[in-house]
Formats: structure tokens, sequence, C-alpha cells
């Protein structure tokens, strides 16, 4: 009865750059994914008034028939808080997107270790555990940056990393704690947890991708899997209805390197925008935090994606991102690039 409850806290017990080498075997949700879906009629976000996730996943929700929104008042790392809302909403589902990222990026972490686990150890199993307990379905937005490329996953060979694979990057405590904490949740038959990688969004909202790397000076030039938001938010909801648990890999099919990103950027917002790249040794002077590259394998999304989903390759899904990214952005400031505030050009 103690077996697996001893196995998580093992997993705290040896910091994860350790526990990688000692080839752990991984863990498999005890909820099959065939389990009847309980309806969706009233869905509760953590993270929904404040998070960037979350504020999109309401905007989709209010936008389906036959379902109630609400957005959560209370914070994750308070469990009686989050236990009371939960009696009080009685939601169908919960989905999870609530946590700290660091401003303006995850260096902060490195500077903040006891909040980061105090939000997101701590405050997402709050979440967890307590839907656990209360039978609620609920769908964690986690996170693909705990790998980095291997000797068995090359950059460039097309091999990516699958949900059975145990995290191997530990290069940040951002993605550390990630690490330990999808290793929990797999314990959890009512989660789903789902691996979004460097999302990026139809606008230049200071959380998206693109926004970042465009202030850059240099970049690093490495093919990634990515999330467009666009077309997996909706996914994300498809699957919650349908009912699926444990951990899937969150990004449209292939990878895209930050050269293509920024060239895309050229081609549709501006065409005056240069860049240069420099290497990731180089990268790791001006930064505290390693950070993830990395190619994740795809085929069990698509293989158990519900019917009528449709996700573009990354490559597609980019360049019609840009294409509404242009379209929005004219309609908010007017002609490109002149009319862009400067709060998206780099300093």
């Amino acid at each position: 009865a103690f077996e697996r409850p001893y196995q998580v806290i093992g997993a705290l017990r040896y910091p994860l750059r350790y526990r990688v080498s000692l080839h752990f075997p991984p863990r498999t949700p005890t909820m099959s994914s065939s389990t009847e879906p309980t309806p969706m009629t009233k869905v509760l976000i953590f993270g929904g008034k404040t998070g960037w996730i979350g504020g999109l996943m309401g905007e989709l929700v209010n936008k389906e028939e036959g379902m109630e929104c609400f957005l959560a008042e209370s914070r994750i790392e308070n469990r009686a808080d989050v236990e009371a809302e939960l009696d009080k909403i009685k939601p169908s589902h919960v989905l999870m997107s609530a946590g700290i990222t660091g401003r303006p990026n995850i260096d902060w972490c490195e500077d903040h270790k006891p909040e980061t686990i105090r939000v997101n150890v701590i405050g997402t199993l709050n979440v967890a555990d307590l839907c656990n307990t209360k039978g609620i379905h609920c769908t964690i937005y986690a996170t693909g940056c705990i790998f980095e490329y291997d000797d068995k996953h090359t950059m460039g060979s097309g091999i990516g990393f699958t949900e059975e694979d145990f995290p191997n990057f530990a290069s940040s405590f951002y993605s550390e704690t990630k690490g330990y904490m999808e290793q929990m949740l797999k314990c959890y038959p009512n989660c789903l947890t789902l691996r979004v990688r460097m999302p990026i969004s139809d606008d230049l909202i200071h959380r998206n991708f693109v926004t970042k790397i465009v202030k850059y000076e240099r970049v690093v030039n490495i093919p990634n899997s990515m999330t467009v938001l666009t077309e997996m938010l909706p996914a994300s909801l498809a699957m919650a209805q349908k009912g699926l648990t444990g951990v899937y890999n969150f990004t449209n099919p292939g990878v895209i390197s930050h050269n293509e990103v920024l060239d895309l950027y050229t081609k549709y917002i501006d065409p005056t925008y240069t860049y240069t790249n420099f290497t990731v040794e180089e990268q790791a002077k001006v930064i505290k935090a390693g950070r993830s590259n990395n190619e994740l394998d795809t085929t069990k999304l698509m293989r158990d994606m519900p019917e009528g989903v449709v996700l573009n390759d990354i490559k597609t899904a980019c360049d019609l991102c840009f294409q509404r990214m242009k379209e929005n952005l004219t309609k908010q400031y007017g002609e490109l690039p002149d009319s862009l505030p400067a709060e998206f050009r780099r300093a």
C-alpha cells in the first residue's frame, strides 16, 4: 500500500541530475484513457484570472455551448482555499495553468527557490490531489522543457523524446522542479499532463516565445519542438472532454529553429528586423540557468487526438500564426512595422 508514495518521496530525495543517472524505470498512469468520460459542463480554471494560457482557455470555454466557466479565486499554494473553492463550484473539470515561470524569465527561479517550490510543486500537487479525492478530471499545462538533446536523441535525427522517457535536463531550477512534478503527477489517475514548449500566439504578448527572442541581440539557432497555442489549446479542451489522462507531448509535430521563427517575423511583421547568432556556450555566459533544447515525439498525441481536431506541423502552424499576427497587429496598431509599439521592439 505504501510502495508508490515511497517512490514519489524518493523522487525528491535525489536531485534530478543524479536520479537520471540511476535509470529509474518510468511510471505509467493508473487510469486508462478508455474510462468513460464525465460530460464537461462546469470548468474551473486555475490561472485564468492573471495567467496567459489560463486566460486563453477561459475565452475558449466561454464560447462552448452548455459549459459554465469559472476563474479560480484561490491561490494554489493555499490548500484549504483551493478545497473550499472546489466544494463551492463543484466543477466537472479543472484546467490548471497556474504557476511561476519568473520575470523576466526562468533565471528568477534560481534566486527564489522556496517561492518556486511553493507554487510549482506544492501548489500543483494541491490541485491534482484534491481533484483526485473528489473525482474531478484535471488538465495540467506543464512543460516539455525537461529534456535536452543527447546521444539517443540527437539534433536533426528526427528521434524525439517520448512520454515514457525520463527527464534528462536539470540545468535550471524551474525545469528540475517540473521534472519532479511530472513523475508525481503520473501517480494521479485523474490527471492529463500536457508538455507545452516555447508557446507561440497570434499576438506579441510578453509571454510569447516570439516576443522574447525578437528582443534579444543574439540568439542560438537550434531546432526545437514548439506549441502554437491557436491550434493546440482547442485540442487540449477536446482531450479533456474525451477524458484522456497521463502524459502527452503537447507540441505541433516536427521542429523549427530560432532562425526560422525570426525569418517569419521578418517576412510578415518587420522587414527591417535583423539578428545574429551565438553558440550555446556563449549564451551560457549571459544567463543564470541553462535552457532546454529538444524534440518531442508526437506519435501518441496524434494517435489519441479526438476526431475532428486538426494539428499542422510546426512550420506550417508558425507560418499561419504569423499571417494571423500580421492581420491582428495591423488592425490594432496600423501599418507595420512603423506602428509597432516600443514594448515590442529591441531596446
